[in-house]
């Protein structure tokens, strides 16, 4: 159900853009807030009210995965703790036409999920950890991942949601 994770956007129109957005996150579990009020915030000026709730959820699974597996020991997220320095995770939104994607961005070079499976969640469905890429797969239209290029380390995480007239 879940592979191929690693994959990258499928094809769109880049003539068909009609608008991004782009916030910086800081490496404290307070950023989950932070995202999912600048999702409501650009869903709105785009009209799209209606599909906040299943992207607000996923943008706060994604969010929340790059907060705690993809930061270095020394960066993860912990109390809100005065002066402390701003993460390498970045959320952005971006609208076409017919589809929206929410992407994460974060240092690491590791694949998302580690050794996740359908299976594994479905067996401890009780448990919370594990179950956050299961949600990502069940409320997005389409999912995946890839490395940064160039001068950029870590990867981009993904999700695509399909918007109809």
């Amino acid at each position: 159900m879940l592979e191929p994770l690693r994959q990258g956007l499928p094809p769109v129109d880049p003539t068909a853009v009609s608008g991004s957005a782009s916030c910086a996150l800081p490496a404290r579990f307070e950023a989950v807030r932070g995202a999912r009020s600048f999702t409501r915030s650009t869903l709105s000026q785009w009209g799209l009210d209606e599909r906040f709730d299943d992207v607000a959820l996923v943008v706060s699974e994604l969010v929340t995965n790059a907060l705690r597996h993809a930061l270095p020991e020394d960066t993860r997220p912990r109390a809100v703790v005065a002066g402390e320095p701003e993460a390498a995770v970045r959320l952005h939104l971006m609208r076409w036409s017919t589809r929206l994607v929410c992407a994460v961005r974060d240092p690491s070079e590791d694949r998302p999920g580690g050794s996740f499976t359908p299976e594994h969640t479905e067996e401890n469905s009780d448990l919370e950890s594990g179950r956050g890429l299961f949600l990502v797969d069940s409320y997005s239209d389409s999912w995946g991942w890839h490395p940064l290029a160039g001068r950029l380390t870590g990867k981009v995480v993904w999700a695509l949601f399909m918007l109809h007239d």
